[in-house]
């Protein structure tokens, strides 16, 4: 029965699940634009991309420069699959890094890691330029450049209709107010994790932009300037990139060992939790009807916002656990069975 359990949960991994998080596609690729192809600036542009990808990963801007990253930026092509180029304008170096020996230099270099489970981030973005304003809205033109830097930045964005009634709500007070609750009420069908008011104003030639961040209790502000709205939007997935990174990146030798229980599982929930734990190297433990036993390697802060990404809820300390199946009394005269080993204390545990 119990490596039927297991076999059971094994299959479930071919399972999909509609679920918030986004699984960041192409997260190992990086495109850095070249005006040539000599050997040179192929050399130059594979560094761009290296320390583009470093960041991507670890949301901090020093770690490209980490000396435990030495004889990778030395000899990038270790952790190179293949390169090519792609014609423009721009024409553009684009660099396939290997994930496997990717991970394997960061964690030696003893680097923090953000998987690839994302929080998704629905962008209210405003225009105003000489032109006038506009809402970017998904398929527009106005969005390539949006959703170009969110893809550098390895952020999973999307973008609002702008219909009449999501422009007659996306206004400047609103994208630059403290309170999300107007946007909160058009979001709510795009079923986003991460709400993102960005308000951007063209002055003197330049472009500048506000804006704001909301994740669960997490508020994200900031101020960038760009030449350009490539440029600007650039800055701002950049910014949000390193403001959310620290918050789901799991550093090697700084996170314990932790026990984790989650209650509620069905047939489709397993794909989507294995995914969510991924980044912190889960091992199943045990099954036990809905409920389910990991071993992670992660800080419970760390946890918790990873599983929010799935509207898990966090079961309080003082609760008591499920009941344990009752052990049957033993028949006179019959040979008396050991009693099952206790199960181990879960320090973290959660529902659906």
């Amino acid at each position: 029965m119990r490596f039927l359990k297991f076999l059971f949960v094994g299959c479930l991994s071919m399972v999909s699940l509609t679920s918030h998080a986004e699984t960041v596609k192409s997260l190992y690729q990086v495109r850095e634009p070249v005006s040539s192809q000599t050997p040179e600036e192929r050399d130059q542009a594979t560094q761009r991309a290296l320390d583009t990808l470093v960041l991507r990963l670890t949301g901090d801007p020093k770690a490209a420069q980490s000396p435990g990253l030495a004889t990778v930026r030395k000899d990038p092509q270790q952790i190179i699959s293949q390169f090519g180029y792609e014609a423009g304008p721009p024409q553009v170096l684009k660099v396939d890094f290997d994930p496997a020996t990717t991970e394997q230099a960061l964690r030696r270099a003893g680097l923090a890691m953000w998987g690839s489970n994302r929080p998704s981030i629905l962008g209210w973005w405003l225009n105003d330029s000489t032109e006038g304003s506009s809402l970017v809205g998904d398929g527009q033109a106005s969005a390539t450049p949006l959703l170009r830097a969110a893809q550098h930045r390895g952020l999973p964005l999307r973008l609002p209709l702008a219909d009449l009634n999501e422009q007659i709500v996306a206004t400047a007070p609103n994208l630059e107010s403290a309170d999300p609750a107007p946007l909160r009420g058009a979001s709510d069908r795009y079923n986003a994790d991460a709400l993102l008011a960005v308000h951007a104003r063209e002055e003197g030639g330049q472009w500048q932009a506000k804006w704001r961040l909301w994740l669960g209790d997490q508020k994200e502000a900031g101020n960038v300037q760009g030449a350009d709205t490539a440029a600007l939007a650039d800055a701002v997935m950049l910014a949000v990139s390193q403001r959310l990174a620290p918050r789901f990146a799991a550093k090697p030798g700084a996170s314990s060992e932790q026990l984790l229980e989650v209650q509620g599982m069905s047939l489709e929930r397993y794909a989507t939790l294995g995914r969510l734990l991924e980044p912190f190297g889960a091992r199943l433990q045990s099954v036990d009807g809905d409920r389910v036993l990991y071993r992670v390697n992660g800080s419970p802060d760390q946890l918790r916002a990873q599983l929010s990404l799935a509207k898990l809820q966090e079961i309080p300390a003082g609760e008591a656990p499920a009941p344990a199946a009752p052990v049957q009394p033993v028949a006179a005269g019959s040979t008396p069975v050991a009693a099952p080993a206790p199960a181990p204390t879960p320090q973290l545990r959660f529902r659906w």
